[in-house]
């Protein structure tokens, strides 16, 4: 692989702290797919293992935490070029030189290698079907999410359709998906973007059978630059396991699964 070199690591350094995190912490689920199970592992914050039959797909792998246990990649997502979407590092220990990288246009940068999905572009990379969907901001306000600056991914794998939203609120491009299987979806976002009730509403519009929350504790993210970091206010003032479970009561009576994971490491 020519993007960056492979190295072995067990301590990863995120925003000048060390840390090193007992990958026990990490659970797993599944779904069958069409010739067996598709395994899924949620790793930390937007991070997601997927593996099917032998092949293994990572989405923002991460090494905020120890990822040992995760295993090398056929194919990377790359929803966003901030560190903790676009990790170096991560990316590479997860590849090997038949892994393929997909990434939006503002890593390019970084991935000069990566194979670059414009919002909306339909791509077959690794003998598996891709869509490139837009995620960006309907409320405007720093952290900014412009336009065509970032992607989710509809993912096709072992006859099932994975939604992973990137970080967007519930825009007409992610409105207009069909046939979703599992979702990945975005809440908590700053400022006052896809509360409980909005993260709710955009999943019951997609209607999959499985939905799981992600990307949801940003304080967490916050605390690994500054420990003493107080936390910031979320609408409602709720607290992070609360929007859990506003997001799970208003999914009441839709059909679909909610699967809490463990996104977050003590």
């Amino acid at each position: 692989m020519t993007i960056i070199s492979k190295i072995s690591r067990k301590l990863y350094t995120v925003i000048g702290i060390s840390l090193l995190l007992n990958a026990s912490q990490s659970w797993a689920d599944s779904i069958q797919g069409e010739k067996g199970t598709i395994d899924i592992t949620p790793l930390i914050h937007s991070s997601v293992q997927l593996e099917y039959n032998g092949f293994v797909v990572q989405v923002d792998p991460w090494a905020a935490i120890d990822i040992s246990h995760a295993k090398t990649a056929d194919l990377i997502l790359v929803t966003d070029s901030p560190g903790h979407h676009l990790d170096t590092n991560a990316i590479s220990d997860l590849s090997d030189s038949d892994t393929s990288i997909i990434i939006a246009a503002n890593g390019l940068d970084q991935i000069p290698d990566g194979v670059v999905a414009a919002n909306g572009e339909l791509l077959k990379v690794a003998g598996i079907e891709v869509e490139a969907v837009a995620a960006y901001d309907i409320i405007l306000g720093p952290p900014e999410h412009p336009k065509g600056d970032a992607n989710g991914y509809v993912l096709r794998l072992g006859g099932k359709k994975f939604f992973f939203a990137g970080v967007t609120e519930c825009v007409d491009e992610v409105k207009a998906l069909k046939e979703i299987d599992v979702a990945f979806m975005p809440m908590n976002i700053p400022v006052g973007r896809m509360t409980p009730k909005a993260a709710a509403d955009c999943t019951k519009i997609l209607s999959p059978d499985v939905v799981y929350t992600y990307h949801y504790d940003q304080d967490w993210v916050r605390r690994l630059a500054n420990p003493d970091f107080g936390g910031s206010v979320l609408p409602g003032n709720l607290t992070v396991p609360e929007t859990l479970n506003a997001f799970e009561n208003e999914l009441a009576g839709s059909g679909i699964e909610f699967r809490r994971a463990n996104w977050y490491p003590e």
